[in-house]
């Protein structure tokens, strides 16, 4: 169990392989190097923020909690939508309007294909020598001297590409496109055994059970929560087990770890459901190749 007051996490420059302007606080991280590795973040972008229709070898949930994001044929993310962006699945480009701020929780983590999920330490690492042997450019890497058969890539692929020392294999889709969730257009159930909660079970995706939702507790209500997952408060106050709750408080619970949540005012929480990968190990073998259909968002 890990508890983190998030308001207390400063702003950091980042994605700087993409174009524009970009900040976050890395709220929470996993163990690096395992399959089931992952990272909640809050992601603030300037109106000039920019990256190329790309796709990836993990996953992501996102919350769009200011402005909007745009993800042109894909959709636009406005404030309570939530985006589960598959494995494999392209998606973008995104941008947003000029002078616009975007600010969007953001869960990215290993899927169902055993791809796992490289961390931010890992990440830049690689970003620093990268930018030795060419030069990132809204989104993709120019390199000086071509790669496994490519001198331009997406940024990320490079990356991933030079920390694993190897071409990176993207699994095949289990959905067609990105999945945009508007919560507003959801109704409250309330919760058995819970008086005073009630949640908006988003989504359930993939054979390992992702999963997204909101809860609402009324002031006084408690509500147990249960591992794998984190949970993020969007709004209002109370306690996580002893230790105080508000806006951007977040809590990581690992299978079979519970914490007490209680609210003192009505709190809204959004919960992301890691998927139990049991039983999975880290893979680098797929049925598909993507390097030429990369070149879409790279050339």
């Amino acid at each position: 169990m890990k508890t983190v007051q998030g308001d207390e996490i400063p702003l950091v420059r980042g994605l700087e392989y993409r174009g524009g302007m970009f900040h976050s606080r890395r709220l929470l991280e996993g163990t690096p190097g395992t399959v089931d590795n992952f990272q909640l973040s809050i992601g603030v972008s300037q109106g000039d923020f920019y990256s190329p229709r790309h796709r990836h070898n993990f996953e992501q949930i996102r919350v769009q909690l200011d402005g909007e994001a745009y993800f042109d044929r894909d959709g636009t993310m406005t404030p309570g939508v939530v985006g589960y962006f598959p494995e494999g699945v392209f998606y973008g480009p995104q941008s947003q309007k000029p002078g616009m701020v975007s600010t969007t929780a953001v869960l990215q983590f290993g899927g169902a294909s055993g791809c796992g999920y490289l961390s931010g330490k890992e990440t830049r690492a690689a970003m620093e020598v990268l930018n030795t042997l060419g030069e990132f450019k809204n989104g993709v890497f120019r390199r000086k001297e071509p790669l496994y058969g490519k001198k331009n890539a997406d940024g990320n692929q490079a990356i991933w590409e030079h920390h694993h020392g190897r071409p990176i294999v993207i699994p095949k889709p289990r959905y067609p496109k990105a999945i945009m969730m508007d919560s507003g257009n959801y109704n409250w159930i309330p919760v058995e055994g819970a008086p005073g909660v009630s949640e908006k079970l988003l989504g359930v995706f993939t054979e390992r059970r992702t999963e997204m939702g909101r809860l609402k507790l009324d002031p006084g209500a408690s509500y147990q929560a249960k591992g794998r997952g984190v949970y993020l408060v969007l709004r209002g106050t109370g306690m996580i087990g002893d230790t105080a709750a508000r806006a951007l408080t977040t809590l990581h619970l690992e299978l079979g770890e519970t914490a007490k949540i209680t609210a003192t005012a009505e709190m809204e929480i959004m919960h992301f459901g890691l998927p139990n990968l049991a039983g999975v190990t880290m893979t680098t073998q797929h049925d598909e190749d993507p390097a030429d259909e990369i070149s879409e968002a790279a050339e």
